[in-house]
């Protein structure tokens, strides 16, 4: 238990210590978050609130991971490729942010550029996994003593995990709080089931995780001083789908991110049903605007998502090894 203590308390106080001096950093720089036209009226006071915080929140998981892992472990190559694959996917965002801070407006990437970029790192990261960590490509049904061989699949299974849990992730940080908060339910779920499993390095990965998104909840609460952006949303999602797949948790990763995939899932129905009915199944996805609009307050629509986490969370951890 001690390093993954280490791991979650280390990322946290470096979150909390350097907050205060990126924050002013990047005001200064300014990376201030542009609102959506058509989101509802009250994100209109965000405008100007500085972004790209993720990398404040990523430098604290891969510092404190690596600070512990290589304590404890001596750097053992799963983690560092789930290092390797967070960091990626931290430039991608970066890239985006970039974008939509130049351009000052909420677009940088469009989803079609966005995947190209996203779809050749994810295959590269699970063939990698498949080729020089482990040859094990069967999938344990949560719950049950039953497992299904992808074979030759598996890679492209493991690219479509990290891809969806990637966007899945930057969905869901549409309120403060809400993704980061989330995060930490769902690494702290993926730990405590890595530990049981025998991953510890991974365990370690996400204890740094929690702990860096527990930090960043400081600054990011209603309302909020910092939004993660592009660069910690799609980071975050990296991390959690790269710890899954290294401690070979891939589908437990849907349960205890429950919340991730409901947002994701909202998104879709949304689009599937306005093409093919000509109206809308929500007010406005991702869904925590639906209940936005429906008359739930930000701290509200947060706090009882956070609630929904913890139990999918609790869930998984049943349903682990």
């Amino acid at each position: 238990m001690t390093p993954y203590l280490a791991a979650g308390g280390l990322a946290t106080a470096l979150t909390l210590a350097a907050g205060g001096p990126v924050i002013g950093w990047l005001r200064r720089r300014g990376a201030v978050q542009s609102i959506r036209q058509e989101a509802p009226a009250r994100h209109g006071q965000k405008s100007g609130t500085p972004t790209m915080g993720g990398l404040l929140l990523i430098g604290a998981v891969v510092v404190a991971a690596l600070a512990v892992d290589v304590w404890e472990e001596g750097a053992p190559p799963g983690l560092l490729i789930a290092v390797v694959g967070t960091g990626l996917f931290a430039v991608i965002g970066g890239v985006d942010d970039a974008l939509a801070i130049a351009r000052r407006r909420n677009l940088g990437l469009r989803a079609r550029e966005k995947l190209l970029l996203q779809i050749p790192a994810a295959l590269l990261l699970g063939a990698f996994v498949v080729r020089f960590l482990h040859p094990d490509t069967s999938l344990a049904i949560p719950g049950m003593r039953l497992s299904v061989d992808l074979g030759w699949a598996y890679p492209v299974f493991c690219a479509a995990l990290i891809v969806g849990m990637v966007n899945a992730v930057n969905l869901t940080d549409g309120l403060d709080g809400l993704a980061a908060g989330s995060t930490a339910i769902a690494a702290v779920a993926l730990g405590i089931l890595a530990a049981q499993s025998g991953a510890a390095p991974i365990g370690i990965l996400c204890a740094a995780v929690a702990g860096a998104a527990l930090g960043f909840l400081w600054f990011n609460a209603y309302p909020a001083g910092v939004f993660m952006g592009d660069v910690g949303s799609q980071a975050l999602g990296a991390a959690l789908a790269m710890a899954a797949i290294l401690a070979k948790l891939e589908l437990l990763v849907l349960i205890v991110g429950g919340v991730f995939v409901a947002e994701a899932l909202s998104v879709f129905l949304q689009v599937a049903c306005f093409k093919t009915t000509g109206r809308r199944l929500f007010r406005m996805s991702p869904f925590h605007h639906h209940f936005e609009l429906a008359g739930w307050t930000e701290t509200q629509t947060v706090v009882r998502f956070w609630v929904c986490g913890a139990l999918l969370a609790a869930l998984g951890v049943g349903l682990g090894p």
